[in-house]
């Protein structure tokens, strides 16, 4: 992906692995929507590449409560991502979202420890 070559993205696995979720999330989405499946494509574009945007957006937070904010924000949106996905692989006649529930949980579990850790070190609640 072209975003390697950016240093930004090469030392921040939060960053890359949300990046590249977002792109599986957009062709995913895709691929709905030419089996005219628009409502729950439409719900997973928007929540699927809103975790990312988050997530850059809490590189250039104020503070480190506007940090761990903006990535409760993209815990928020990783979940109801889960919410879709999971609904996709239950309906019969939906393609299976292969492989995106995975990498999906492996954006929550660092997400949850950032924010654990983040939380830890400045005593916010």
């Amino acid at each position: 992906m072209k975003f390697t070559n950016s240093l930004k993205y090469q030392n921040n696995p939060i960053l890359k692995e949300s990046f590249e979720f977002a792109v599986n999330i957009i062709n995913y989405s895709e691929l709905l929507e030419e089996k005219r499946k628009y409502i729950l494509a439409k719900q997973l574009l928007r929540s699927g590449t809103s975790i990312g945007a988050n997530i850059k957006e809490a590189q250039n937070a104020e503070s480190k409560a506007d940090f761990i904010h903006k990535l409760k924000i993209a815990l928020k949106e990783a979940d109801e991502t889960e919410y879709w996905l999971f609904l996709c692989e239950n309906i019969e006649n939906y393609p299976n979202p292969e492989g995106l529930i995975e990498k999906l949980n492996g954006i929550l579990k660092m997400l949850n420890k950032i924010i654990s850790t983040s939380k830890s070190n400045s005593l916010i609640r």
